[in-house]
């Protein structure tokens, strides 16, 4: 039934009928609207940047599969735009609200008003401006329903008043409509075309060496369970992207590892020789497949998307089934013919094999200062069945996507699309979002310090998290590079473009009234992610490792 209410008390309502459970935001923005969701129960989360915010609403949305918002004032939009990037390239339905002069004070100077619109253009799949009372309900349903459909991104909503304000004060009658489909992500889900679907089965048929590759779209279109069953079916291994990790455990018998640049050389191998590759919700981008070079050129390709517009992008004559990624791998598993394919199986297994036997060599290794290998293993022997780890990019990002180990299919891993320093600020987000869960965050010292006052953010909202920082006081993945470009040179300072000082993160922590300790030793390692855990405080763990220490990177075809 209609009511009257103030814009203001419209905004928060709307809010609360799309299940928004959070915002995170900066001041000042949309003050009214703060004040009336403390009366629908929304938790306003107050952080120290708008970047932060941004990360944090990223993080809830990843892990909650439903909208994550995020607000700044008009002086704070272009620092929110920046925000954008990680949940536009991570597939993340983000709704960011700025505040925006007002009409009469555009052109004419306004304090520190920039055109916003420019900003976000290339981070966001809309941009809508709201200048009147009434169109708050029209554009706020039009923002969900945008995040969530295709392929889901983040969208901005620029409000007029400098903090959003200005028309929050007035009234009208307003009936409180929410779409409930776009209360979460994927909104909808699509059937598959049959004759595509019966295109791709006849391919399965003819092949003799067929892989699975699961991508972010089996995340977020929850087919663990589908690719499991067509691989099965077909007796095809599966390899997962980073995005994609937690889709298939490790001691499944058909997972053979990670792809791509930052995955393992046996699943770059079973990929390299497979006669026929299936794609389920990949972009197939220049990670996933090392640099276009495999599959190799000729390889028949099945590919699945929602967005039809990654179909082919990359590889043309593809079979493509447009489609929700759950619903086309279940449709391929009850058509597919049941096969036997044992010794492709087998011959998979051994790359497998021989890289985990390698790989073991340093997961286990007992050097001091700590080798990061070793912390993953110590990780995959203590990650609670139900965990949620966030990684960093980089670095971060090859290490616990390629040496931590997921044996149980309750436990959740999600990484950076690209921006140093994402995690931290991201595990709040997706501790709000799961805070039943424990959330574990793993990043280095060079990502640590891009949003270190989050710190006062959880300790004063009480965010419980544990964010393990891999201490090598350099950003060390630019070594390798840095020594290429200093080749043949005598004298340098070539510690200024990659070193840091020696940091004590654990005193860092305690100042903010968090839970701090220090691990030098690998026999240490337990007793303090332990006392982490246990404690109600969030905690850093300060971890001294091997100084920029490299990466081997994993073999790819030339």
């Amino acid at each position: 039934m209609a009511q009257k209410m103030t814009g203001a008390r419209l905004f928060a309502q709307m809010l609360k009928a799309y299940g928004v459970t959070h915002v995170f935001f900066m001041d000042a923005i949309l003050r009214r609207a703060l004040a009336e969701m403390e009366d629908v129960g929304i938790k306003r989360i107050l952080g120290h940047s708008e970047k932060a915010v941004a990360y944090m609403a990223d993080g809830y949305a990843r892990v909650s599969g439903r909208p994550g918002v995020c607000m700044a004032q008009s002086v704070g939009a272009a620092n929110l735009a920046s925000g954008m990037q990680d949940p536009y390239l991570g597939h993340s339905a983000v709704i960011a609200f700025t505040g925006r002069h007002v009409a009469p004070n555009q052109y004419r100077n306004a304090y520190q008003e920039v055109a916003h619109e420019p900003l976000y253009t290339a981070v966001t799949k809309f941009h809508g401006r709201i200048d009147t009372l009434e169109q708050i309900p029209h554009l706020m349903r039009q923002a969900f329903r945008e995040a969530t459909t295709g392929t889901p991104r983040p969208v901005h909503l620029d409000m007029a008043g400098y903090t959003g304000d200005a028309v929050t004060p007035l009234e009208g009658t307003f009936d409180i409509v929410a779409d409930e489909a776009h209360t979460r992500y994927p909104a909808f889900r699509p059937a598959p075309d049959p004759a595509g679907v019966q295109r791709a089965t006849a391919a399965i048929k003819a092949s003799s060496r067929p892989v699975i590759v699961a991508d972010r779209g089996v995340i977020i279109s929850e087919a663990s369970e589908a690719v499991a069953r067509l691989a099965e079916r077909i007796q095809a291994p599966v390899v997962a992207t980073l995005d994609a990790k937690h889709a298939m455990t490790e001691d499944h018998p058909l997972f053979r590892g990670m792809l791509g640049s930052y995955g393992r050389s046996c699943a770059n191998h079973v990929v390299a020789e497979a006669d026929l590759v299936v794609y389920a919700g990949s972009n197939t981008s220049d990670h996933t497949t090392a640099n276009y070079k495999m599959p190799k050129e000729g390889t028949a390709i099945i590919q699945i998307d929602l967005d039809p517009v990654e179909i082919g992008r990359n590889y043309p004559g593809v079979i493509g089934i447009q489609s929700d990624v759950r619903a086309a791998l279940e449709a391929l598993a009850t058509a597919a013919t049941a096969v036997k394919r044992d010794d492709w199986l087998a011959h998979t297994m051994k790359f497998v094999t021989e890289w985990r036997a390698e790989a073991e060599k340093a997961r286990a290794s007992d050097e001091v200062p700590l080798r990061p290998e070793r912390i993953c293993r110590e990780l995959t022997e203590l990650l609670p069945k139900d965990a949620i780890l966030i990684a960093d990019t980089g670095y971060a990002a090859l290490w616990t996507g390629t040496l931590v180990y997921l044996r149980h299919s309750t436990q959740r891993y999600f990484r950076a699309a690209g921006s140093l320093g994402w995690s931290f600020p991201a595990s709040l987000g997706a501790k709000c979002a799961a805070p039943d869960r424990p959330v574990i965050c793993f990043c280095g010292d060079g990502g640590f310090f891009y949003h270190l006052p989050e710190l006062e953010t959880a300790r004063r909202r009480g965010i419980k998290t544990v964010t393990i920082v891999n201490n090598n006081h350099s950003l060390g993945q630019g070594l390798r590079n840095l020594n290429i470009a200093y080749q043949g040179r005598d004298q340098t300072n070539k510690g200024e473009c990659f070193e840091f000082l020696p940091t004590d993160f654990a005193s860092v922590a305690k100042s903010f009234g968090c839970f701090g300790a220090t691990v030098e030793r690998p026999q240490d390692f337990r007793k303090a992610f332990e006392a982490a855990m246990a404690s109600d405080l969030p905690a850093v763990i300060d971890v001294k490792t091997v100084f920029a220490h490299q990466a081997p990177m994993a073999w790819v075809p030339a």
